[in-house]
């Protein structure tokens, strides 16, 4: 279930009720959220650069590869980025300016009946019993709750080699090919 924003104004995250934009614009920054989305986008592209690297690093597969070998490189790969980020903690990446600029962008744009169904849909994935963990994977037999679309046009943007994920009320930041959790924010969802 996704759900339809159309029909509320657009605020940008500072609460300046600019409502001529249209649905899918992008909020209006002031310079203090430009340069922390600039940092946060700098910190995410640091640990692509580094996985990017360290995929390099690893044997490549063959176009005939069978899903066990497919299996052992993304272990592999995982392995070799859980040894490379062995200090990570959570804050890392979600420092907590953008933390909060996240936070309240989520709680600006989800009002009302549409923070209630936000919540609905993203506690109703089933997410029981994953451990939100920097540097541990997310367990491949369990849902991945989808960030709205029309949440994630104001959220800043990530590479394709990352993603945002919802467990519980947790914002993770999730790596697409090794599934490790690079960092999150705690009940970011209000």
């Amino acid at each position: 279930m996704l759900l339809c924003l159309a029909s509320l104004p657009i605020l940008s995250s500072t609460g300046s009720g600019q409502t001529d934009q249209g649905p899918n614009a992008p909020p209006v920054l002031s310079p203090a959220e430009k340069e922390t989305v600039k940092a946060f986008e700098k910190r995410v592209k640091e640990y692509v650069s580094l996985r990017e690297s360290l995929e390099r690093k690893l044997p490549s597969l063959s176009s005939e590869a069978k899903p066990e070998e497919i299996e052992a490189h993304k272990k592999a790969f995982e392995a070799s980025v859980r040894k490379s980020r062995a200090n990570a903690k959570p804050g890392d990446v979600f420092t907590p300016d953008i933390a909060g600029y996240i936070k309240t962008t989520i709680k600006t744009e989800f009002k009302g009946t549409d923070r209630k169904e936000l919540r609905q849909t993203v506690l109703e994935a089933d997410t029981k019993g994953v451990q939100v963990r920097v540097n541990y994977p997310y367990p491949e037999t369990k849902e991945l709750a989808q960030v709205p679309p029309t949440l994630l046009l104001k959220l800043p943007q990530l590479p394709k080699q990352v993603r945002y994920r919802f467990v519980r009320r947790h914002l993770l930041l999730v790596d697409r090919e090794n599934g490790l959790i690079v960092d999150y924010i705690g009940n970011a969802l209000p």
